[in-house]
């Protein structure tokens, strides 16, 4: 068992280190030499997809753009959502003391919510613009 177990690591092993081998001493070999004067920013080029956008900061389409503004729509937007809930909570509370607090209490953090939301979308922007440029 132990033999069969150590066959099976070695071919494991073997495998990509013969594809180490091929890749570094057949592939090369096979390429005209012209292939090898491209700079690296023509290579970072050609790996760039058909609607990707250039930069990753910087555009209409630049995906941590995106990706803050998105989250940060969801943040101010669940907080609305609470602050309502807080108001209907406040409303029906019937003037029982608990639930006025936790009422309260749900506006409170709702509206904290939205001020952090808008105050992370001016950080968020503010940062993206000062280390694009």
């Amino acid at each position: 068992m132990k033999q069969v177990i150590t066959n099976m690591l070695k071919s494991a092993l073997l495998v990509p280190a013969l594809a180490f081998v091929i890749g570094f001493a057949v592939v090369p070999l096979a390429q005209p030499v012209s292939a090898f004067s491209e700079s690296i920013s023509d290579g970072a080029g050609s790996a760039q997809g058909k609607d990707q956008a250039e930069s990753l900061f910087e555009g209409d389409n630049a995906i941590f753009k995106t990706i803050t503004n998105v989250l940060l729509f969801l943040i101010g937007a669940v907080s609305v959502i609470m602050l309502i809930i807080g108001g209907i909570r406040y409303t029906i509370s019937g003037g029982d003391s608990t639930a006025v607090t936790s009422a309260k209490n749900t506006i409170l953090y709702a509206v904290i919510g939205i001020i952090v939301a808008l105050l992370a979308y001016a950080i968020v922007n503010f940062v993206i613009t000062s280390f694009a440029s």
